[in-house]
């Protein structure tokens, strides 16, 4: 399993009963997580002195419950900034365990010797594009959502990286790989971090088991002839280790790379446990 150990804003302090005690910055959040499918006695103080708790419903969705929580603060991890606020589904705009790929790619494109141009799909809030772009990459950096793009420059003004090479696009992922091929575009890296399910903007559907494998092979034509990595992030039940491992190992036979995929973590600091949190694919020369 990869790791992300790296933090001292953030941490998984314990976990039980299907929810996380976790720390970001100063202020302790519990959430739900379906991993946590044990329960302990819940004696970590945090437990009692939590500042919000997302409450899932029977019904589906959920929805938060503050104490003294302020409607955005920060952490950093290294010299990035993060923004965070809590919305809509249990999220706060940032996952921890991204932090062992944005460390593994970071060093390869530091150690590359050469201009190295990103792509970063289904970019969210942006923590892999500011972690490529702090290493010296230039980066594009696309998502359908209009305010997640928003709040990826707003990280990205943070972490002091305003005028870094990041070209921001607000568009469907697919649509805009299809006009990059014709435009005869390329890029040295490609880090994908599909949703499970989706709509496009005009009601296409997307579904991850369906649809990853021709979008992998779609985006290996925007790749150059000695491409320093490709990254596939899924958090998707199906699409474990493995699978991800035989898809990237098809589509990339050509460049004579190799490919690895494991579980990522976080370690739980109240009993040594790590705690799994998807499945990432990497492929590097």
């Amino acid at each position: 399993m990869w790791i992300a150990n790296n933090w001292k804003d953030y941490e998984v302090i314990d976990c039980s009963g299907g929810e996380k005690l976790e720390r970001w910055g100063k202020y302790l959040l519990v959430r739900p997580d379906p991993q946590v499918i044990w329960s302990t006695p819940k004696a970590e103080r945090g437990w009692k002195k939590m500042n919000g708790h997302y409450h899932r419903s029977t019904k589906g969705g959920g929805e938060w419950e503050f104490f003294d929580l302020p409607e955005q603060w920060q952490i950093h991890y290294g010299n990035l900034t993060f923004n965070l606020k809590p919305f809509s589904f249990k999220h706060t705009g940032l996952f921890p365990e991204q932090a062992a790929n944005w460390d593994w790619f970071s060093e390869k494109i530091r150690k590359a010797g050469r201009p190295i141009k990103v792509l970063n799909l289904f970019a969210y809030t942006g923590g892999a594009t500011l972690a490529a772009a702090a290493a010296g990459a230039s980066v594009t950096h696309v998502d359908a959502s209009k305010g997640m793009v928003a709040w990826a420059k707003e990280n990205a003004v943070s972490s002091g990286l305003k005028d870094a090479p990041i070209r921001w696009i607000v568009d469907d992922c697919v649509k805009f790989v299809e006009r990059e091929i014709r435009r005869g575009n390329h890029y040295d890296a490609i880090i994908m971090d599909p949703p499970s399910y989706g709509r496009g903007p005009k009601g296409e559907i997307w579904k991850i088991e369906d649809s990853i494998y021709p979008f992998v092979q779609l985006c290996e034509q925007l790749l150059t002839e000695e491409p320093l990595f490709f990254l596939i992030n899924s958090y998707t039940t199906g699409l474990q280790p493995a699978v991800l491992s035989y898809m990237m190992s098809t589509v990339l036979k050509k460049y004579h790379g190799t490919v690895k995929a494991d579980e990522i973590g976080l370690p739980v600091s109240s009993n040594g446990l790590v705690l799994p949190c998807g499945a990432s694919g990497r492929f590097e020369l």
